[in-house]
């Protein structure tokens, strides 16, 4: 375990190497490695334990009985995940969380996590507030989420969402973590309506795309097409 690595993560930092393992001690920490598109926890389950992802990544998704996908979120390594399932008793889980890619999490018990332990260990109340700093983002991010599929058009969802990313990138050049697909689940799409869009966005000289990478060539004239 690197737990220099794991000390700079959203949940420990602050911490030191020597804390981090010290917690882990006490947190009943486990880990396990899962293929790509393997199930993680999935909906219907009563789960105790966070998941953090020490690498490659993980969609959070909501699958409704006819079938339709919607993906809420992905967590990176170092981020982590189902924390609001695992922090109330007996809450079945709304959503399936699948591995993206190859995938190795760390597993940390967060009933162990919010009562202090009998070694009182220095960072335990660090660690409180690091969790409920995390849970604030993740809230934030739902929030986001919601403003950018509210748009009737794909090219209102689109703009949304593209904006939202260049403001958090500080720049109108940036990745998004989605593949095409993804993206079409998380705006709530047709993947072959969304690609369309995408097509006549380009064409039209208003944005570059490859894959992932996007850079936005006319703001202006970008938002007077939605409008």
């Amino acid at each position: 375990m690197d737990f220099y690595k794991l000390s700079k993560t959203v949940l420990f930092q602050g911490a030191t190497p020597e804390e981090t393992e010290q917690m882990l001690s006490c947190l009943k920490a486990g880990k396990r490695k899962y293929k790509k598109e393997e199930m993680i926890y999935r909906v219907g389950e009563v789960v105790s334990c966070v998941g953090v992802v020490l690498s490659g990544s993980v969609l959070i998704e909501n699958d409704d009985i006819w079938g339709n996908r919607s993906v809420l979120e992905r967590a990176g390594e170092g981020e982590i995940f189902a924390e609001t399932y695992a922090s109330i008793p007996d809450q079945k889980m709304l959503v399936n969380v699948i591995a993206a890619e190859d995938t190795e999490i760390l597993f940390l018990n967060v009933g162990k996590m919010l009562h202090l332990c009998s070694n009182s260990c220095i960072f335990h109340n660090k660690l409180i507030k690091n969790l409920l700093q995390v849970s604030a983002q993740k809230n934030l991010a739902l929030s986001r989420r919601i403003f950018n599929t509210s748009s009737k058009s794909i090219r209102g969802r689109l703009l949304s969402y593209l904006s939202n990313q260049a403001v958090l990138c500080n720049s109108k050049e940036f990745d998004i973590p989605f593949n095409r697909q993804q993206l079409a689940d998380y705006l709530s799409v047709d993947r072959s309506a969304l690609s369309k869009e995408l097509g006549k966005m380009s064409k039209e000289g208003l944005i570059y795309v490859k894959k992932s990478h996007f850079r936005l060539l006319s703001v202006q004239e970008l938002f007077e097409e939605e409008s």
